[in-house]
């Protein structure tokens, strides 16, 4: 099975890619952690990718896509994979079903984790992690049993991502509804587009996505 997961910033794909993998047996691919994967390999492509990286300019879909193609024939890929930020334009959508229909492969599911943006920029806003052991909490929705505490290793101390702040968080929405919202059209006209209510609580949000992809079992 081959899933794509999409939603915006801070609407917890990550924390799902994680789950996927564990209950359906799919292999989590993160472009980041390919990209970095490969420039430590040092593999054809990733001496690409590398003097892109170190020229300070963005690595072009072409890298991408090969970096995804080399990484999908690994053994740990042969029962399916998951893609956690990728696609995340149009271009880059019809480059890889063009690598996964060269290779006799498709999408066999992409999954929309669909939020409200005024209530996704307070979700991501409020949060904040124990600088200690890296729990995650919510000014609001989930804070510390104790005060100042942490619940999981009793430290003090936590911290905020610079990046988590009104301004940023509405900047990257912005960017996602212009760049990657596109998809969701050209996915559903191939009918592999799914939509799930990402607003519940992850628990929740983890069991509609099971239910989808059981359904294709």
């Amino acid at each position: 099975m081959i899933v794509v997961l999409l939603g915006p910033p801070g609407a917890g794909k990550g924390t799902q890619a994680q789950k996927i993998e564990k209950t359906q047996g799919l292999v989590q691919l993160s472009t980041g952690d390919m990209l970095r994967a490969a420039v430590t390999e040092g593999s054809k492509v990733g001496k690409k990718a590398k003097d892109f990286m170190e020229a300070g300019k963005l690595v072009t879909d072409e890298i991408v896509v090969k970096i995804i193609e080399n990484r999908i024939q690994k053994v740990d890929c042969k029962n399916g994979f998951l893609l956690d930020g990728f696609p995340r334009t149009l271009t880059q959508a019809k480059a890889l079903d063009n690598m996964l229909n060269q290779k006799s492969l498709k999408l066999n599911a992409v999954v929309e984790m669909q939020v409200d943006d005024e209530a996704l920029v307070d979700r991501i806003i409020g949060r904040y992690t124990c600088t200690a052991c890296n729990q995650g909490y919510h000014g609001e929705n989930l804070k510390p049993k104790v005060d100042g505490v942490c619940d999981n290793c009793g430290s003090t101390n936590f911290k905020r991502r610079v990046d988590d702040n009104r301004e940023t968080v509405s900047s990257r929405l912005e960017a996602y509804h212009s760049q990657t919202a596109p998809l969701l059209p050209y996915y559903k006209e191939q009918g592999v587009l799914r939509v799930v209510n990402g607003m519940v609580d992850i628990g929740d949000v983890s069991v509609q996505i099971n239910d989808v992809l059981s359904s294709l079992n």
